[in-house]
């Protein structure tokens, strides 16, 4: 799939770090560092435009690495990016630790997903077709 991309920032646009990655590292396109403290959450600019092909989302997630070892991650996860958006692609993270961290520019602060939807139409109906799970929910199906 080719996908419409406007680089306004000063790094190489993003990439797959391995053959197999699902995500697109993206990276802080910032004139000087950024530092969230503790619960602090900021809008990071990418300097990044896409246009998506109609019936697809790009989906903004936090990176592992980022959240694993310094409790920073993507504070509406995953982040939806419509396809008649036109707007520079920011990033809103959040530090859960308890510990300042600092975002430089060109630091990779998230990643990109691209995934087809479909959009539905609504079937009023009186009831639903029975399952063996039924109205259990959280928790219903054991650990």
């Amino acid at each position: 799939m080719k996908v419409k991309i406007v680089n306004h920032s000063k790094h190489a646009l993003p990439e797959y770090q391995t053959p197999l990655s699902a995500g697109l590292d993206i990276r802080a396109n910032i004139d000087e560092s950024v530092t969230l403290r503790p619960l602090e959450r900021a809008m990071i600019p990418t300097g990044l435009f896409v246009e998506l092909p109609e019936g697809c989302e790009m989906q903004i997630r936090p990176r592992s690495g980022l959240a694993a070892k310094h409790g920073i991650t993507v504070l509406n996860s995953p982040g939806t990016i419509d396809a008649d958006y036109r707007g520079e692609i920011k990033v809103i993270l959040v530090n859960l630790s308890n510990e300042p961290f600092t975002i430089e520019s060109g630091e990779r602060i998230a990643q990109m997903i691209v995934a087809r939807y479909e959009q539905i139409e609504w079937l009023p109906v009186e009831e639903l077709g029975a399952t063996e799970r039924g109205a259990g929910g959280f928790g219903s199906t054991g650990k």
